[in-house]
């Protein structure tokens, strides 16, 4: 009798290991068919120019405005930007021309292919790229920021890819991963530029490159954050969340990461990259969250 069960507890064991393997195997298939999906990015006549002026602006807007330095490192000679465990790795690679950076082999095609529409030299989707916010760069500021990260200094500097491990794969397949750029960034029609002036049209435009609306909301009306589930909601940045903030307040929030009250805002809130937006840019985006319609919180 005794023998009997063991006997059906090893076959119920090697079906286990057999259901697992197989699953395992459907997993990674299946992720790698994701993974290597090719996407045809549309052809943008984007001009990258070369003069000094264009290379500051492309800078600024880096440091300041598209928060490049963030994922890339203050040199854009990459870094990983979280190990999140099972799930993967995400990184912003080299980009400049030393070893190990994409500088020295990418073109003005591929620079506007990756940065624009989220797509890779060979067709597929990058991982964590925020195209669907950069899609709206303006032609002149995009050709800027490309004309400034092809002239950094190179940087020699190997850093481990983007990549997904078993539970990141999972999750992939079961479409619960939506870190793929390609699929969900909009084609967009370019806009040739914008005027650069303290209003709040100008304040839209930063509002839509440097990602406000992405954690915001396209209503500035805040709720749920895409990012670690522990992150905590958007404020409403209507009328009806800021009520009675002052341009003053306003401004130490961009720029300080602090609230009203003098508290620390989370992390997500990017104040060390908008610290150096000049006053003419703080000063339009108050005028465009202020020329918004009043929304109840989280209300689309």
């Amino acid at each position: 009798m005794l023998r009997k069960i063991l006997t059906w507890v090893g076959w119920i064991a090697t079906l286990l290991v057999v259901v697992v393997l197989s699953y395992a195997g459907y997993v990674y298939v299946r992720s790698e068919q994701i993974l290597q999906t090719k996407y045809q990015a549309p052809n943008s006549s984007i001009i990258i120019p070369t003069d000094a002026a264009s290379i500051a602006r492309g800078q600024h807007l880096s440091r300041a405005v598209t928060s490049c330095v963030l994922c890339h490192g203050e040199d854009l000679g990459g870094k990983v930007y979280a190990d999140m465990g099972p799930v993967g790795v995400i990184a912003g690679p080299n980009l400049t021309r030393g070893k190990g950076g994409i500088g020295g082999i990418y073109s003005d095609e591929d620079w506007v292919r990756a940065i624009r529409h989220g797509v890779n030299r060979d067709g597929t989707s990058l991982i964590v790229m925020p195209s669907e916010v950069f899609t709206h760069l303006s032609a002149e500021d995009l050709g800027s920021i490309i004309a400034y990260a092809k002239q950094v200094p190179p940087v020699d500097r190997e850093v481990e890819r983007s990549h997904f491990r078993p539970l990141g794969r999972m999750l992939l397949t079961q479409g619960k991963m939506k870190i793929l750029v390609a699929p969900k960034t909009p084609n967009v029609d370019v806009i040739p530029s914008v005027p650069r002036e303290p209003t709040k049209e100008y304040g839209k435009y930063l509002a839509d490159v440097s990602g406000c609306h992405g954690c915001h909301g396209y209503g500035l009306s805040g709720g749920r954050v895409a990012g670690p589930p522990k992150a905590p909601p958007a404020s409403n940045l209507t009328p009806e969340g800021i009520g009675d903030w002052t341009e003053a307040q306003f401004t130490r929030a961009v720029r300080d990461g602090k609230d009203t009250d003098g508290g620390t805002l989370d992390e997500l809130m990017p104040s060390q990259t908008f610290k150096a937006m000049t006053d003419d840019e703080v000063h339009a985006l108050w005028l465009y969250v202020k020329s918004v319609p009043p929304k109840p919180f989280g209300h689309k």
